[in-house]
C-alpha cells in the first residue's frame, strides 16, 4: 500500500497532507483515551511494541510493487484486536515513518497518502468494533466472526484508499484503471492470508486462555487476557 512516487504529482500532494493531519489527529485521540483507560505507561509500552512490528512486517515480511502500489501484509487488524486502536494507530504512523526515514527515503513525500490509508481503515474498523464486540469481552472471547469482519473491513478500506488516491493523481482513464486492477489483483493475496492471520493468532490465543484456565499456564500476563474497550 505504499504509492509509488509520482503516481501524485508533488502540485497535488498538499491535499494528501490536510487529509493526514486530520487522520492523524484522530489517531492522536484513541491515543489519548487509551493512555486515560490503560494508563501512560501501558499505552506507551504497546506503542513501541507495534512500532517495531509495523517495522519488522514492512522490511522483513514479502513485499513487492505492483505498478501504482506496493503490497504488503499490513497486519492492522491484527495489531488493533491485540493492542488497541490507540497503541495500534501509533504503530503504524511511527512505523511507516522510520522505514521512510531509515530504509526508503524516497517513500517520505508519499507519507501522507500512506498513512492515511492506513490509519483511516483503523479509525473505521474501532467504530464497527464498537457495534459487534460487547465492552470489556477478553481478546481470547472474541469469536472467529467478528476477527474475519474486521480483517475484511480493515482490507477494504486500505484497497479503497490506494484507489482514491490512484484516481485522485491519475484521473479517471482506461490506463488508471487497468493500474488499479492490476495493483488490486496482487493485493488480493493479502486480503486472502490476514484473516487467516488473524483466525491463526486468535486460534493461539484461545488455546492459551484455555490453558490458563486449566492451570497450566501459571500467572504469566498475556495479551489474550487483554479486553476490548470502545476507548482503547
Amino acid at each position: 500500500m505504499h504509492i509509488e512516487p509520482g503516481v501524485v504529482s508533488a502540485m497535488k500532494l498538499p491535499l494528501s497532507y490536510a487529509v493526514a493531519t486530520l487522520t492523524l489527529g484522530l489517531a492522536a485521540t484513541q491515543a489519548a483515551k487509551a493512555v486515560r483507560s490503560d494508563g501512560a505507561s501501558a499505552t506507551a509500552a504497546r506503542s513501541v511494541v507495534t512500532t517495531g512490528l509495523v517495522l519488522g512486517f514492512f522490511q522483513v515480511l514479502p513485499h513487492h510493487a505492483v505498478g501504482v502500489s506496493e503490497v504488503h501484509l499490513i497486519l492492522g487488524s491484527t495489531l488493533f484486536l491485540l493492542f488497541g486502536s490507540g497503541a495500534a494507530a501509533c504503530g503504524l504512523a511511527l512505523g511507516l515513518l522510520l522505514q521512510g526515514l531509515v530504509f526508503a527515503p524516497q517513500d517520505l513525500p508519499q507519507y501522507g497518502m500512506n498513512v492515511t490509508t492506513l490509519l483511516a481503515p483503523l479509525m473505521g474498523i474501532s467504530l464497527l468494533a464498537k457495534r459487534i464486540i460487547p465492552r470489556d469481552t477478553r481478546y481470547a472471547d472474541l469469536t472467529y466472526g467478528q476477527a474475519v469482519k474486521l480483517s475484511t473491513a480493515y482490507q477494504g478500506g486500505v484497497v479503497a484508499w490506494v484507489c482514491f488516491w490512484v484516481v485522485y493523481g491519475q484521473g479517471f482513464s482506461a490506463h488508471t484503471l487497468a493500474a488499479i486492477g492490476a495493483f488490486g489483483l496482487a493485493y488480493s493475496t493479502v486480503i486472502l492470508i490476514e484473516p487467516l492471520v488473524d483466525l491463526a493468532v486468535l486460534a493461539a490465543a484461545k488455546g492459551v486462555g484455555s490453558g490458563r484456565h486449566d492451570g497450566r499456564s501459571g500467572r504469566v500476563r498475556l495479551m489474550c487476557d487483554r479486553v476490548w474497550r470502545p476507548t482503547a
